[in-house]
Order: structure tokens, then C-alpha cells, then sequence
């Protein structure tokens, strides 16, 4: 089996940015990790646009090398709270990340 972001990273979280925008965190624990997925490109504009079904203009991606993490940013799909948002406060939204494979 291949590695995944989900194996590589000690954490990957997702929360709200405010009522309109979702945040995921994809934390590691040591540089090599990091820079293998930071490196390989994996985590980026298209690839997350698609995967969570979102125009790629609106996603943002940041490398934090101080931190050792990987942000990304888009709109919500439904604010926070809205009658149609199935999650609140945007804590289930990390999932597809955790299977997206890394290339040795």
C-alpha cells in the first residue's frame, strides 16, 4: 500500500473561517513528511477544487514551513448553520484528504 496525506500527517482537522469559509489544517510532525507532500504537489488548487466539488479560483492553499503545515481555504458550500449545512462548525468537511496518495 502506497502512502496517504492521512498517513504521513500527525493531523488533519477541518473548522470553520467565519460562517462562510472552511479551513483545513494538515499538520506534520517531522520536516521530511512535510516536504514530501508540500514537494510533490499533491495538495493543491485543482485537485482540492475538485475534490470537494468547488471552482479552483476560490481555493486557496498555503505552505507554512515555520509550522510544518499545509492550509487550504474555500467557500463553504452552505454557511455555517444555514438550513441546508450538514455540519456547523465544518469539523467532518478533512475526510477526502486523508486517502489522497503521495508518490514516494
Amino acid at each position: 500500500m502506497g502512502s496517504t496525506v492521512g498517513l504521513l500527517a500527525a493531523l488533519v482537522r477541518s473548522k470553520n473561517a467565519g460562517p462562510f469559509w472552511l479551513t483545513l489544517d494538515v499538520m506534520f510532525d517531522n520536516d521530511a513528511a512535510y516536504r514530501r507532500v508540500r514537494d510533490c504537489g499533491v495538495i493543491n488548487r485543482p485537485a482540492v477544487a475538485k475534490m470537494f466539488r468547488r471552482d479552483p479560483a476560490q481555493v486557496i492553499v498555503v505552505n507554512h514551513d515555520a509550522a510544518r503545515a499545509i492550509k487550504v481555504s474555500f467557500p463553504r458550500p452552505e454557511s455555517s448553520g444555514s438550513k441546508r449545512d450538514s455540519d456547523i462548525y465544518g469539523g467532518q468537511q478533512y475526510a477526502p484528504l486523508l486517502d489522497l496518495p503521495v508518490p514516494d
